[in-house]
């Protein structure tokens, strides 16, 4: 039976498939027809092609990307099961950052964002002038967390050939990083040899947009955020009470907006304060 050809109009009845369905994932791969006569053009179907067709057709109703279907269609047993389960926790966690936008959204809406997440201090504080490592990138907001880490990560590496860390290492955002908007954003890390910096960032060369410069002398205004705020949405209330403060204290930004991981991070739990929300001011 497995071995009976079906047009495609009956495979597509058997496997609750449409027919343009069919002839996609047969140019992307998915689903080869087992004959296409030459002449007419005309695709036939093993019946045994019905159990993966409508794998197929199932995995897409789980909004599971064609390219990802194709990997778990192609793996076999525990590791199409582990392709599967790898794709659903990065929807849950979609979904989670996506209900705490929404939540948050609607205490703006309504008026109640600056209680949202509790009640931020804004202090200010004097930072001197230095010496910085830095690499710079476009970037998405998805992919901003995993290149801050791998970013900061290689600058610490450097700043052992630079006479070693000066201060806390910290991004600055040059333009808005979202969904829409790719930034620049630009890693940072102060160090304490200026001339080893230079010699360094001469043998990097380009490969990470990596450059030295001098960070001026600025005056911060800054809130204190734990591990757990320091995800979206709840850093934007974060940078909304800064920027609320700066509006009742008759301040104007001075510069592009930062945040200061002065936290150990791998060894931070949730609660832990890790980071400064920071504008400088003049």
């Amino acid at each position: 039976m497995d071995d009976e050809l079906l047009t495609i109009g009956a495979f597509a009845a058997r496997a609750r498939l449409s027919a343009k369905a069919l002839r996609l994932y047969d140019r992307l791969g998915l689903l080869v027809p087992a004959h296409v006569e030459e002449t007419s053009g005309y695709r036939y179907y093993h019946a045994g092609q019905v159990e993966r067709a409508r794998l197929v057709a199932m995995l897409r109703q789980l909004d599971m990307p064609l390219a990802r279907i194709a990997e778990v269609v192609g793996a076999e047993g525990a590791e199409a099961a582990d392709l599967l389960a790898a794709y659903w926790a990065d929807v849950e966690a979609r979904v989670a950052g996506q209900r705490s936008l929404a939540e948050y959204l609607r205490g703006r809406l309504s008026g109640r964002s600056s209680d949202m997440y509790g009640k931020f201090v804004v202090e200010t504080v004097d930072v001197p002038a230095q010496v910085v490592v830095t690499e710079k990138r476009h970037t998405l907001a998805d992919e901003l967390p995993s290149w801050i880490g791998a970013s900061l990560g290689r600058l610490e590496a450097a700043a052992r050939e630079c006479g070693g860390m000066a201060g806390a290492p910290f991004v600055v955002y040059h333009s808005e990083v979202s969904m829409e908007s790719d930034g620049p954003a630009e890693s940072c890390v102060p160090v304490e040899d200026e001339a080893a910096a230079r010699a360094w960032a001469e043998r990097a060369g380009r490969a990470w947009e990596t450059s030295v410069r001098v960070e001026p002398a600025r005056r911060l205004a800054y809130t204190r955020i734990t591990k757990a705020q320091v995800a979206q949405p709840q850093i934007l209330a974060a940078y909304e009470a800064v920027e609320q403060w700066l509006a009742r204290e008759g301040l104007q930004p001075a510069g592009p907006c930062r945040e200061v991981y002065f936290g150990d991070w791998e060894a931070s739990g949730p609660g832990d304060l890790v980071c400064d929300v920071a504008f400088p001011v003049s």
